[in-house]
């Protein structure tokens, strides 16, 4: 890319803080950084012409774990990390409502619900561990967070229980992403779309970027690019691909909610008198790991089998369209955020709740300088 002296003047001289990555973790660090440092020059640098990985291609789905979920993380975490993973959790979601605010990105606290296989006993399981996760949960919200509920919803082939968190919400991901780079671009932070970063190398109080586009120096480097953070040289972090569809307009839909089976591995809300589904990463965990931003045939047919025998089971529908996001997981659903070196930090490892945390995680890597 052949750039002119009022480019490289303009954009790329003098760079105090550049951030990779303009999803919700790197527009909340810039936010957070011009705050604190109003004189300084931010730059972001996106590989895509939106935001590539998940945060313009997630459920919208305002969060903290579903019952099953929380109960299988205590099979890896401490009681004590549980409960900060939740409140992290709330505390971003906190955070994401107050910068915006509810009207802005249509914010619908109309419930959580998980659906459970006749297949498993994973409603047993659930149902007998209910009060323990209350209790551990319970200085959080003051309140009972799960109980059950009948399958009022009519869903077919599972329990006729169904789980219910009255404090889950569900918002506009689209409008969210879109009023925070409106406020980012109006704090006077450039950022620059379709740039790849492919390597950097520190010396002394300076880091050299190299792009798929040109070569510039920035003071410090932030890495926010979760999914693709390995290929920054952050090894613990993996990608994992989640796919997407969506039905056209459904007359006089019935489900209104965030719901979760299997898991959590299976997610689906309405949205715009539609049925949003994704999931299904378990059915090939090797083969979703991945940044490939497709779909694939294996997957798509169990989401659409799964609308038709569970979900809509009397309700015809059409597929409207597909699409599919990278997260960022890993051995631990901790977050990383932390110092990489003397001049790059990294805010990472979202696990699958980008909306939740990713805000605060923002705002945490911000904070590391």
């Amino acid at each position: 890319m052949n750039l002119s002296y009022w480019e490289t003047k303009s954009w790329l001289t003098n760079i105090d803080y550049t951030i990779v990555g303009s999803g919700i973790v790197g527009l909340n660090c810039a936010l957070e950084l011009k705050q604190r440092f109003p004189k300084a020059k931010i730059l972001i640098v996106e590989r895509g012409t939106l935001p590539q990985g998940a945060s313009t291609k997630n459920a919208g789905f305002a969060c903290f774990g579903s019952l099953s979920e929380i109960i299988s993380d205590l099979k890896t975490h401490t009681e004590d990390e549980v409960f900060h993973l939740v409140k992290k959790r709330i505390d971003g979601l906190s955070l994401l409502r107050r910068i915006l605010g509810d009207e802005t990105i249509n914010y619908q606290e109309l419930g959580g619900y998980e659906l459970f296989s006749k297949e498993s006993n994973l409603l047993d399981e659930c149902q007998s561990k209910k009060g323990a996760i209350n209790t551990l949960l319970k200085p959080l919200f003051n309140a009972n967070v799960f109980r059950f509920e009948p399958n009022h919803f009519k869903f077919n082939n599972c329990h006729n229980s169904l789980g219910f968190n009255q404090f889950e919400g569900q918002i506009d991901t689209g409008k969210m992403m879109m009023c925070l780079t409106r406020l980012v671009l109006k704090s006077g932070i450039n950022i620059l779309n379709n740039i790849t970063v492919e390597d950097f190398y520190e010396e002394s109080s300076i880091v050299h970027v190299k792009t798929d586009r040109f070569a510039f120096k920035t003071s410090k480097l932030l890495i926010a690019t979760n999914g693709f953070a390995s290929k920054l040289g952050i090894s613990e972090v993996k990608p994992a691909r989640a796919q997407v569809l969506i039905t056209k307009p459904i007359s006089k839909l019935h489900i209104k909610g965030t719901f979760h089976l299997d898991q959590g591995y299976y997610y689906f809300r309405n949205i715009d008198n539609r049925i949003l589904f994704g999931g299904g990463r378990n059915l090939d965990m090797k083969g979703e790991e991945t940044t490939n931003l497709g779909q694939t045939q294996h997957i798509q047919d169990a989401l659409e089998t799964l609308l038709k025998t569970t979900i809509l089971p009397n309700t015809s529908f059409e597929i409207d369209q597909r699409w599919s996001g990278i997260m960022g997981v890993g051995h631990q659903k901790k977050p990383i955020v932390q110092q990489q070196s003397n001049n790059v930090y990294c805010g990472v490892r979202l696990g699958g709740m980008g909306v939740a945390i990713g805000s605060l995680v923002g705002k945490e890597l911000a904070n590391l300088l």
